[in-house]
């Protein structure tokens, strides 16, 4: 049987705030629970889960009710480059100080 996880403060604040933002959504659409965990295809109890931000709720069932809100789109942009100030940082500092053409000696085949 695996060891339960319990993860870090911050994510879980972070997963608070997800299911908090995700309950508020569904409020704002006017859209009951039964209707969103049918669209998620999951049961109430889960989308109960997900918007407490309980961390034992797989991503993928996050990813399905936000697609069933129609707030997918922001899910695949959370680690994409633009948004992350280290990884650009350290992708300047490995280019390289020069660049070369490598020359060659004719055509393929000529040594």
């Amino acid at each position: 049987m695996p060891t339960p996880h319990l993860p870090a403060a911050a994510a879980r604040r972070a997963l608070r705030k997800l299911g908090a933002d995700i309950h508020d959504a569904r409020r704002r659409r006017q859209l009951p629970m039964a209707v969103v965990a049918d669209r998620a295809f999951t049961s109430r109890s889960t989308l109960q889960k997900v918007e407490a931000g309980d961390p034992t709720v797989s991503m993928g069932i996050y990813a399905s009710v936000l697609q069933a809100l129609g707030l997918l789109a922001g899910l695949a942009d959370v680690a994409d480059i633009a948004h992350d100030s280290v990884g650009q940082t350290l992708a300047r500092a490995d280019l390289p100080k020069r660049v070369r053409i490598k020359r060659t000696n004719g055509p393929a085949g000529n040594g």
